[in-house]
């Protein structure tokens, strides 16, 4: 019988599969599968209950029937699995010894777990739009978690099959540039997008032409003059915006670098702004959209606070009273491509929890839309996030009151991060202990946002945040490294040494293995609701089951079949630890 990537999701399909077969069954049988206490089983199946109740049947009785039916079929190898019905009616499931050493010894490496979790999303067309900055504005401390959670997830839908795109789509149309382009010529204002200071200038000329604007109503006619310039496609206009773009991009991608995010597209709003009309058209012709005080809006009555009888109403505008286009109609025109030129499966946002309501009426109004034109829409999926805050519980600013600019928030990690290094490892040269501040301080910064529910605040500690113990990257980096350092003083390479490995036996053993092979249900719960901050557990969880093990059971012994499987427990150790730090784009350094 072949060994289970993912024993969970191939019981759980056992379960359905055979459950109709059995009286009191139906095909809509949900086995409630899920992770046990280990002191018991490894997973427990609590569907039977549901069942029993909605039949007025003994659940026992029950459970039994469907584990006498799923044994009869064959599938089940009992060398493999115990299994037995606990309580009034589960279902426990438990791995042997026997099943945990084949599973260690047929998935060894990424390759052979890429290949087992690609079944999880089957080569579905995902785009991903992440970090979608707006253009001519510095990145912040509020442009880290779109960054850091995009490429987590992205990393994450990509290992478990899909076939994903990845879509910056910035912000680079809209009314600002007027302000800005006016800003730029009365300043006399020449652009150069290698100055490394290019982008601050861009923002304070968009400062002085905001304040500007406010003060002057001329001014403010002025910019507007320039904003319709720009979109009739003036020559001189739009290769000012272009220069602008172009300085932007440039600053944005020096970011990216350093977090070693990647970008497939980048298709802004700027791409849409021939594709609106069909979008007002359409909206019309379905009788979606209509005339609200001058703008075209789409109103959600079935959905009460989207109605237009709401107490507050919250119209979805799609066109502007001016008849230019906004976030509403450039995200639908997306919405359109994005199902049409990339046949996408599955959509998936990345944005600040703020626009919760914006997107649950993009994600109504397109619903409604492509039925109503015949379309399939994609799978829409909101990956919304919260705030970071400083320990006093506020948004972190600097003393003046503005964002912390991220780029000043990634040289303070580094340099405090070369700092513990240097304390830790003062043996290392400068150069090493540079190179590895670098790591260690952008990890430290993924990390500790990782580590949290994507939905809740957080509170930012640089103590923390480089902390070698807890859940924290500088801990889960060093664990590695002392899995490491096992193969370094034996003078193999990780996964060598193993052959002739026997099943775990010890209680450290056995508990080690059982981790390891959890990190199937850590991608199951990571992937289910996009939420990253379960493989950051499990890797937490898997540092200290390994640190456990270690202090139990003597790696180094003389019996060779006991010392080639403590190796291939290390190795393995080692192996998932840096899969999934990988995941979380963090990338293992050799030595700390």
């Amino acid at each position: 019988m072949p060994v289970w990537f993912n024993p969970a999701r191939e019981l759980d399909a056992l379960l359905r599969k055979v459950a109709p077969s059995v009286a009191g069954f139906d095909a809509d049988f949900n086995p409630e599968l899920r992770p046990s206490d280990p002191r018991h089983a490894d997973f427990q199946a609590n569907g039977v209950l549901a069942v029993a109740k909605k039949a007025k049947g003994n659940p026992r009785a029950l459970a039994t029937a469907l584990v006498d039916a799923v044994k009869a079929t064959g599938e089940l190898d009992e060398k493999l699995f115990q299994v037995e019905v606990a309580g009034p009616g589960f279902i426990n499931f438990k791995l042997t010894p026997v099943a945990l050493g084949a599973w260690l010894r047929e998935y060894r490496d990424e390759s052979k777990w890429r290949a087992g979790a690609a079944r999880m999303m089957g080569g579905r067309k995902v785009v991903i739009d992440y970090p979608s900055p707006n253009t001519a504005k510095q990145m912040h401390v509020g442009h880290l978690r779109p960054i850091v959670i995009g490429e987590a997830v992205a990393r994450l839908i990509e290992f478990c099959g899909a076939k994903l795109t990845r879509d910056n789509h910035i912000g680079d149309w809209g009314t600002n540039f007027g302000i800005l382009i006016l800003a730029i010529r009365r300043a006399g204002f020449k652009l150069d997008s290698q100055s490394p200071t290019a982008l601050d200038d861009l923002e304070r000329l968009y400062k002085e032409g905001s304040v500007l604007t406010k003060a002057d109503p001329a001014a403010l006619d002025a910019a507007r003059a320039e904003l319709a310039k720009l979109q009739s496609g003036d020559a001189e206009n739009l290769a000012l915006w272009e220069e602008i773009v172009k300085v932007s991009n440039t600053a944005c991608q020096r970011i990216y670098d350093q977090f070693g995010l990647k970008t497939d597209v980048i298709l802004g709003e700027s791409f849409y702004r021939d594709k609106v009309d069909q979008v007002y058209t359409e909206l019309q012709k379905v009788g979606l959209a209509e005339e609200s005080e001058g703008a075209l809006v789409v109103w959600h009555d079935d959905e009460p606070r989207f109605s237009r009888h709401a107490e507050t109403p919250m119209p979805f505008i799609v066109r502007k009273k001016d008849g230019s286009s906004n976030y509403a109609s450039t995200d639908l025109a997306t919405l359109l491509y994005r199902a049409e030129y990339f046949k996408a499966d599955e959509i998936v946002y990345v944005t600040d929890g703020r626009q919760q309501d914006h997107f649950q009426q993009l994600f109504r109004t397109g619903a409604k839309w492509f039925t109503a034109t015949k379309r399939t829409l994609p799978r829409l999926r909101h990956v919304w996030f919260g705030t970071i805050l400083g320990e006093d519980g506020k948004a972190i600013k600097t003393k003046s009151g503005d964002p912390v600019r991220l780029q000043s928030l990634i040289d303070e990690a580094t340099e405090r991060a070369f700092a513990a290094v240097t304390a830790k490892s003062p043996e290392l040269s400068e150069t090493e202990r540079k190179a590895i501040a670098k790591a260690v301080g952008i990890a430290a910064l993924r990390y500790v946002d990782l580590a949290s529910n994507r939905t809740m605040d957080y509170s930012f500690s640089w103590d923390k945040l480089l902390a070698f113990e807890g859940n924290t990257a500088p801990y889960l980096m060093y664990a590695v490294v002392r899995v490491r350092s096992i193969f370094r003083k034996n003078g193999i390479e990780v996964g060598k040494g193993e052959e002739g490995a026997t099943d775990p036996e010890t209680p450290t053993e056995i508990a080690l293995a059982r981790k390891l092979l959890g990190f199937t249900a850590a991608l199951d719960l990571a992937l289910e609701d996009l939420r990253p901050h379960h493989l950051s557990t499990y890797l937490h969880e898997l540092a200290a089951a390994y640190g456990a093990f270690y202090a139990a059971d003597t790696v180094n012994v003389d019996d060779p079949a006991v010392r080639a499987r403590r190796l291939m427990l290390c190795a393995r150790t080692c192996s998932i630890l840096e899969t999934g730090l990988r995941l979380l784009a963090i990338e293992p350094v050799e030595r700390m």
